[in-house]
């Protein structure tokens, strides 16, 4: 009996057969930074400026479609909160819509402010050297130092809030690898 089944267990899996999934490939230079499958979830900004996070549903024929989650917070008669979701949407994109991945910049631009301290220190910094070369006496050591080291905070904000990945800049590309036996 038990070599029957054995013998039953093996015909049957030899008859199964998987499809390959194709997928896409995110390197910066040629080194593979991230892959995105289907089954996977994927969050990024279009170029036409659409923030997604999805699940992916299937790749094929360099399309992306997606499923995206309504997920609302609903209060309860007891007075505490319950997730609950609320509706899907699907969408199709070509890989190349994809501008870039993480999320679209809401609230507080820390990479604006940055700028924006980065060009007044700098400002403030040349202004300093102008009064030095000019009149010694109206000269300030504080004041330029303040200036160098807001020029320096802002430097280090500017480069703290680029955390987005721009595909196309800093040699990021997106590579789509198809091993489906489909023919386009």
């Amino acid at each position: 009996m038990i070599y029957r089944i054995f013998f039953l267990l093996i015909i049957v899996s030899s008859a199964v057969h998987a499809q390959p999934s194709d997928f896409i490939i995110l390197k910066k230079k040629d080194k593979t930074i991230q892959s995105f499958y289907a089954g996977t979830q994927i969050e990024f900004v279009t170029t036409s400026g659409a923030y997604r996070n999805a699940f992916i549903k299937r790749i094929a024929h360099d399309t992306l479609f997606l499923q995206e989650f309504l997920i609302r917070r609903i209060p309860t008669q007891l007075g505490f909160y319950i997730t609950d979701t609320a509706g899907s949407f699907r969408f199709a994109y070509h890989y190349n819509q994809i501008a870039s991945f993480g999320k679209k910049q809401k609230g507080f631009n820390l990479s604006g402010s940055g700028a924006s301290l980065l060009g007044g220190g700098i400002l403030l910094t040349l202004a300093s050297g102008v009064v030095f070369l000019v009149d010694r006496d109206k000269f300030s050591p504080a004041l330029l130092g303040a200036s160098v080291g807001l020029g320096a905070l802002g430097y280090l904000l500017l480069k703290a809030g680029n955390k987005r990945i721009v595909i196309g800049k800093r040699n990021y590309r997106m590579e789509y690898i198809n091993v489906s036996n489909e023919k386009k």
